[in-house]
């Protein structure tokens, strides 16, 4: 087993002042993702910790074994932390960490979520049975059909970016799950909420982010906004600036009232 976290991909703590923003990276993915966002904010003046979900970061063979509550826990144990050293916590996630945010802030006491490109279901969604089935005989597949990069707008940034190669298929199993209980509690989330997303998002369609602001049924303060200039991974692609400054004016809004 290997649990050697890959170069670049390690979670970060930019201590600030007493409000703290908890990154929450993606499926596949690692907290790089959400470095720049985290460093942005801290340059506001707020303390930013960038988890790494259980399995992450590491090799693809720790995230076939870890499940949807070991995720919710990295989230829970991450809150956890900045909580005890902050009086209130918004949570901002990027994809699947954008579905954690939305679940998570039913669980834990937070001050307002933002959600980035974020499913509401599987892009091909598929029966829980079907996919177990598929998993017992294929352990992986690839993230698109396209050229690996072609979709980012940014060719440097994705020349950078660290995320396993390709989708665990039993990892997908635990994607679904998870997003089952994000939609399921979406009438819960009661917290101020920022919905992010790229109208060219290959991997998770704009109506995605649609279906999720149609479930926050009982949220009287939600927002939705879109971005161009990137593809799935918004907070590394050209339009990152665009979304930073959306979730700062997001929190700062909240912060003063």
């Amino acid at each position: 087993m290997n649990t050697q976290t890959i170069p670049t991909a390690e979670p970060f703590l930019l201590p600030g002042n007493k409000t703290g923003i908890l990154l929450i990276h993606g499926f596949t993915g690692t907290p790089k993702e959400m470095r720049w966002m985290g460093e942005y904010l801290h340059a506001q003046g707020y303390t930013c910790l960038g988890i790494r979900l259980a399995g992450h970061a590491t090799d693809p063979e720790d995230m076939r074994r870890a499940r949807y509550a070991d995720w919710t826990a990295s989230v829970e144990d991450g809150y956890r932390l900045l909580r005890g050293v902050t009086d209130r916590v918004y949570l901002a996630g990027l994809s699947m960490g954008g579905a954690l945010s939305l679940l998570m802030s039913t669980r834990l006491d937070v001050a307002g979520v933002i959600a980035m490109s974020t499913p509401y279901q599987l892009p091909v969604d598929y029966s829980l049975w079907l996919l177990r089935l598929y998993a017992l005989f294929v352990r992986d597949e690839p993230k698109s059909k396209h050229t690996p990069g072609e979709s980012w707008f940014d060719k440097e940034s994705y020349a950078a970016h660290v995320s396993y190669p390709q989708n665990p298929i039993r990892s997908g199993v635990e994607l679904k799950l998870l997003l089952n209980e994000m939609q399921a509690a979406l009438p819960e989330v009661r917290q101020p909420a920022l919905l992010i997303h790229s109208k060219n998002d290959p991997s998770v369609p704009p109506e995605h982010m649609e279906k999720i602001y149609a479930g926050l049924i009982n949220n009287r303060d939600k927002t939705k906004i879109w971005v161009t200039e990137s593809g799935h991974v918004v907070t590394r692609d050209a339009a990152r600036q665009q979304v930073f400054e959306a979730a700062s004016n997001f929190i700062h809004r909240l912060e003063k009232s």
